[in-house]
């Protein structure tokens, strides 16, 4: 377990997002304890668990900053979190496309590898155009991070177009496979079922699309 956990809490119940702190404690505190361990459909080296908080005393020198700026530090950090989803996503996208494309030239049926049906190059085209985009919206952001420039756009259509394109190609990946492909025999079972979490984790796509609105909206008054 880590020595310490950061966790926002209210400060000022009575202004509401405005009136959270952000917190740093040691995990030995009494009244801290990590409770179940989830079951998660993908992710599974990635331990994801309850932490309860029982009559737990947190002294004011835990606090990180500004009493009442937990909640826009929570955001700054989840901001630059999605070019990191987006990099995750496109990363399980790229190994499963090379799965599939590999696998396409040694499968054979009908006396010839399936890689010489259209329908598969159809697949591996469309999937290769993917997540080229994928990269460049994703490089994208992280150069505007990099360079201190605004970057909430860009932040979320990477994260919201990588992610949706991680999902999509470990499914034709394991649809290229066929029947192997749903097996954990191979690795793109395993690559779809991590990948899902992707359109989920640091806000959901319907989030990433309200997120991109608004800031689209503020160019025209």
């Amino acid at each position: 377990m880590a020595t310490y956990i950061t966790f926002t809490a209210r400060t000022d119940p009575s202004r509401g997002a405005n009136g959270i702190g952000a917190f740093i404690m040691p995990t030995a505190t009494p009244g801290f304890r990590v409770g179940k361990k989830e079951k998660k459909m993908g992710l599974r080296a990635s331990d994801t668990v309850e932490v309860v908080f029982e009559d737990c005393f947190v002294p004011a020198d835990s606090l990180l900053g500004d009493p009442t700026g937990g909640f826009k530090a929570f955001m700054r950090t989840l901001t630059g979190g999605r070019i990191s989803i987006g990099a995750l996503a496109l990363g399980l996208a790229q190994g499963a496309y090379e799965h599939a494309a590999k696998y396409s030239k040694i499968r054979r049926q009908f006396g010839q590898t399936i890689s010489s049906f259209q329908g598969i190059q159809f697949m591996l085209a469309e999937m290769a155009t993917r997540i080229e985009a994928s990269r460049l919206l994703v490089y994208h952001a992280a150069l505007l991070r990099d360079a201190g420039e605004e970057y909430t756009k860009e932040a979320s259509m990477a994260k919201l177009f990588a992610s949706e394109t991680g999902n999509w190609v470990t499914d034709k990946a394991i649809q290229i496979h066929g029947g192997i492909g749903y097996c954990r025999d191979v690795p793109v079972e395993r690559l779809h079922r991590d990948a899902k979490l992707m359109e989920i984790g640091e806000g959901t796509s319907e989030i990433q699309k309200l997120v991109i609105a608004r800031e689209i909206l503020k160019q025209f008054g």
